[in-house]
Parts: structure tokens; C-alpha cells; sequence
């Protein structure tokens, strides 16, 4: 049955009405709904805001490297520390490494461009954060169900948004209802916020519905792999931050990866290629594992008997999309009944690799124009004091001096290396020019009969390790009966097109082994989608060359459920 004749058959919706619904709770949408009841007790009124999470809980599907710059979290809550929140261990050393196969060069930190520095800042783990952020956001009131995907937009009339339905739960892999069938409700908004992450699913269709990219330049994204471990105390240093660049990547592809020392032994390691990238053989997952076996890497984790020092054990696996594109690729963030917060819009500063602190502090501006309205009596229109008051913030100003960043990478590494030394070094970020690109990533790909392939050596299992055995430790899990939620626009392109043009990319930039082009017993090829192994990182929506694959809501409550992340 279609979604309609579902709708038809099982209908109407059962529909609930807030003042503010909330969708995503990460900590740009937790940090709408903290405002708005911060902003409704200091007045003494009441405001009705509910925040829909598609993870287990909140923080259960939130993946990051993570420095976090407190500014944001300061100005929301500026008692903080003493209120319990996770950000414990502070930045106490900063190293910029370029690496050569075997060799590397540490750049000298008294020539550190700003954007590299973190003294004052914090190695967290995000998804911890947010948790605590959730039971601030219900200390205050607000209502947060997790386990519900917001599955569709919802529209008045004059086209305005109304609010969002959640997804269908119960409906098998034929589409049909089972006899677990529970129909979705709507929630009903006089504004809806978005604050889905990167490329989310409900933000880019409401992007293209109200043309909100017209005039910017093409988003562009990174993909972000991450391994948690736990090393030999004799090789931690706590608050240390490594950042590198260079090998493995070459000097054309867009890439660099970090280290950071946690409290309790802990490391966080992860890889960020540009989905940029021209080559269908890359592999941002492999180019990872081969990261971790540079000298400068493996030192960390291997042991060593002779001088007492035990090996490190892996504990935690995850991917995430982030975006990357800056101030030329942010969309307009208002439309009439709502308004896009954080990563959903593309607020990361990818120069410092930080976006928390934006989510937080968009999340913050957007609920402030969201009170003001709904207490003048006004519903389902622009809030144009939103963008106002970015362009008034310090966020655009750091979002401002950061314009280029990424795209310098396109003129290769030591060009990028050069011309950003200048502007964030020398200039301070004041910058008289603007880069622009003007083609989005999955265009990006060349033809694989261009292109020289890309052998990677097999895991040893100890250092590096295959999908599977990673995506296994990053608890994830899909209702099995449900339909794919990696969808095709058209079942044949997969091999008459992205096979044979491309070699099958989609094989390769999904980091847990959800696409695979199998034989058939005539010989022919097909491609088998693993929907269960998804960690919902976005990068096929992203990437894929002809961009037939979309990604959908699966049942709330499904994909990873991350810890310590």
C-alpha cells in the first residue's frame, strides 16, 4: 500500500498542538527548546515546545571528534559546570602534523593559526553532552519522545508549515501493514524548527520545496569516521589534540584526521575526507584504517612487552556527514512556518572543525525570534528577526573569517596550507576575497576509466579492521521487517550506470558495508542495500554520482545507539 492509501484506509492521524515542535534532538534543537522555556519563565508565561529525536534517546545517534568551544553552552546555561555537564577534560596542548608515508613535520605552535588553538576549550564526548542537555530541556519542561522519526512535512493551506508526522511503525518489507501497524500522529506548530544534523531528511526537501539555496553555492560535506579506545595510561596525555594532514590522502583530495586525548585513558580518533573527492576507488573508510598504521599513530595503540606496555582496545565505532561549506553554501534559514538551526543548515565552522558550538548558539537565536512571535500572536510566517540577529552575532563573524577555508583545498594541499596560514594567520581572518565553487560533490566523481585504482591492504583485526566487525560496536540495529529506508529512485541505475561508469563507488564511501554488488546465478550483477547496517552518516545521499539513492526515515528508534561517542 502507498503512504496515502495507508493514510485512506487507517486514517485520520491522531494530531497534538504545541506552540514550538522541535525536530532533532541534538544539541541545536535541544538548545531551541531550552531558550524558549527559559525565555517563557523569566516572563512568567508558558510556552508548549516538544522535541522529536528518531535515536533511542537523545544523543544515542550523535557522532563528533569533539572540541568544544563552551562560548555557546555558556551564554544558554552559564552555570554549567556546577549543573553537571560532561565537558571535563580541558584542552591543555595543541599539535599540527603533516604526514608523509613514514616521515611527518610538526608545524610550531607559536605560528598555530587561531583556528588550530584550543586553549580554553574542552575533548567531550558530544552524545554524552546532549544527554545532559536533554535533562536540562526536561527540567525546564520540555516534552522530548525519543524513538519518533519525523517522517513528513506538514502544510497549511497557503503553503506555511504546519508541523510534522511522524513515521508509520509496523509496516512490513512489502508495505503492507502488519498486525504491529500503529499509525503516525501529527504535531501541530504555530513554528517548526529544524535541527535534523547534516544533510537531513526533512531539510532537504524543504530546502528545495522553498528554493532556499537560490544564489548560494553548492553545500559541500565531509564524511567523518571515528573509533573510541582505551590506550596504556604510560601513553596518555590528557588534554593533548592531534591534528593531521597529508598522508594518506594525496595532495588533491581534501582530507585530515585527529587524535584526542580524553580523561580515562581514552582516545578518539577519526578521518574526514571531502566528499569532493574525483576518484571512485577512494575509500574514506580504508583511507581511515590506513591513517591509524603511520608511525606517529600506531604508537599510541600498539603495545610494546619490553617497556610494560599493553595494546589498546577498541571500544566505540561511528560515521557522520558534516557539512563543510561555510557562509557561500548557507541556504536562507527562515520560511514561513519555520526555520533550519544548526547542521541542518550548514553552520560548521570546518576550519576549526567545531559545529556544537553554532548548533547551540543558532538553536538560541532562532527560539528568541520563535518566543517573541508566538507571545505578538503570530503564527506560520518568516522569522525574519533570525537572520537578523546572526549577521549581528559573533557566530557570523566566525563564520566570516573562515569563508575559505575548504575551498583553498581545491588548488591542492600545499596551496590550502599557504593561503590559509595567510588569512587565519596573517590577515586574522579579515579576508578581501571570496572563493565560490559551483558544482555539488556527487558531480565531483570522475569516470573509474579515468581514475587509477586504490589497493588497501587487508585488516590485521588488531590496528585496523574490516566494516562489519567496526559497525557490529556501534550497536546498530533496524526492525528487520520494515521496508528499506535506502531507497531507488530507478532499481536499474546501481549497474547500468554507477557499475559500469563509476565501478560501483557506493561500495566504497558507505562506511558500514550497506551497499554491495553481488552475482546473480546468471552472472549478472546487482546491487544488495544492507539497510541494517546503516549508522545513518548520509554520505550515500550525498555522494551517489547520479544521486538516485535517497535516504528516508526508518522506524523511530532504529540505527545506532552510540556511547561514549
Amino acid at each position: 500500500m502507498t503512504h496515502d492509501e495507508i493514510l485512506a484506509q487507517y486514517g485520520p492521524r491522531e494530531a497534538m498542538e504545541y506552540d514550538v515542535v522541535v525536530v532533532g534532538g541534538g544539541p541545536g534543537g535541544l538548545a531551541t527548546a531550552i531558550r524558549l522555556k527559559q525565555l517563557a519563565a523569566a516572563e512568567g508565561k508558558d510556552i508548549s515546545v516538544v522535541v522529536l529525536e528518531k535515536g533511542s534517546e537523545p544523543g544515542a545517534h550523535i557522532l563528533s571528534g569533539a572540541i568544544m568551544d563552551p562560548r555557546a553552552l555558556t551564554e544558554l546555561i552559564p552555570d554549567w559546570k556546577a549543573k553537571g555537564a560532561p565537558l571535563n577534560q580541558p584542552v591543555t596542548d595543541d599539535a599540527m602534523v603533516f604526514l608523509g608515508e613514514k616521515a611527518s613535520f610538526r608545524t610550531p605552535n607559536m605560528v598555530l593559526p587561531p583556528c588550530f588553538q584550543n586553549h580554553g576549550n574542552y575533548i567531550v564526548s558530544l552524545g554524552n553532552v546532549v544527554r545532559w542537555l536533554g535533562t536540562q530541556a526536561e527540567a525546564l519542561g520540555v516534552e522530548i519522545f525519543p524513538g519518533f522519526a519525523a517522517a513528513e512535512v506538514l502544510y497549511n493551506d497557503d503553503g506555511s508549515v504546519k508541523g510534522v508526522a511522524t513515521g508509520n511503525m509496523g509496516v512490513g518489507k512489502d508495505g503492507e501493514p502488519t498486525g504491529e501497524f500503529q499509525l503516525g500522529m501529527e504535531l501541530h506548530a504555530k513554528y517548526t524548527v529544524f535541527a535534523e544534523g547534516a544533510r537531513g531528511h526533512l531539510g532537504r526537501q524543504l530546502i528545495a520545496k522553498f528554493n532556499l539555496a537560490e544564489g548560494k553555492d553548492p553545500q559541500t560535506y565531509g564524511l567523518g569516521v571515528k573509533e573510541v579506545w582505551e590506550i596504556d595510561p604510560k601513553r596518555h596525555q590528557p588534554g593533548f589534540v592531534l591534528h593531521t594532514a597529508g598522508w594518506p590522502m594525496d595532495a588533491d583530495t581534501y582530507g585530515g584526521a585527529f587524535l584526542y586525548h580524553m580523561e580515562d585513558n581514552k582516545v578518539t580518533l577519526g578521518f574526514i575526507t571531502g566528499l569532493d573527492y574525483s576518484n571512485p576507488y577512494l575509500s574514506p573508510f580504508e583511507e581511515f584504517q590506513r591513517w591509524k598504521t603511520h608511525p606517529n599513530i600506531r604508537w599510541y595503540l600498539e603495545g610494546d612487552a619490553d617497556k610494560g606496555i599493553k595494546p589498546a582496545k577498541r571500544l566505540g565505532y561511528g560515521a557522520r556527514a558534516i557539512t563543510a561549506g561555510g557562509l557561500q553554501s548557507l541556504p536562507k534559514f527562515v520560511f514561513p512556518g519555520g526555520a533550519l538551526v544548526g547542521c541542518e543548515a550548514g553552520f560548521l565552522n570546518v576550519s576549526r572543525i567545531k559545529g556544537s558550538h553554532a548548533a547551540i548558539k543558532t538553536g538560541m537565536l532562532a527560539a528568541e525570534a520563535a518566543y517573541a512571535a508566538v507571545q505578538a500572536g503570530r503564527q506560520h510566517d518568516e522569522l525574519a528577526a533570525y537572520p537578523e540577529a546572526f549577521e549581528k552575532s559573533w557566530l557570523y563573524t566566525e563564520l566570516n573569517k573562515a569563508r575559505n577555508f575548504k575551498a583553498w583545498f581545491k588548488k591542492g594541499l600545499a596551496v590550502a596550507t599557504l593561503m590559509n596560514g595567510v588569512e587565519q594567520f596573517v590577515l586574522r581572518g579579515h579576508v578581501p576575497w571570496t572563493l565560490h565553487r559551483d558544482k555539488p560533490d556527487h558531480a565531483a566523481l570522475k569516470p573509474a576509466a579515468e581514475c587509477k585504482p586504490i589497493v588497501y591492504p587487508k585488516p590485521d583485526g588488531k590496528l585496523t579492521f574490516d566494516r562489519l566487525s567496526s559497525v557490529f560496536i556501534s550497536n546498530t540495529n533496524h526492525n528487520e521487517h520494515q521496508p528499506a529506508h535506502l531507497t531507488l529512485k530507478d532499481a536499474s541505475v546501481p549497474v547500468n550506470v554507477n557499475l559500469a561508469k563509476y565501478a560501483g563507488p557506493e561500495s566504497r564511501y558507505c562506511p558500514a558495508g550497506v551497499y554491495e554488488f553481488v552475482k546473480n546465478e546468471d552472472n549478472t550483477d546487482r546491487l544488495q542495500i544492507n539497510a541494517q547496517n546503516c549508522v545513518h552518516c548520509k554520505t550515500c545521499d550525498i555522494k551517489d554520482p547520479t544521486q538516485n539513492i535517497v535516504w528516508v526515515t526508518p522506524e523511530g528508534g532504529g540505527g545506532p545507539n552510540y556511547v561514549g561517542m
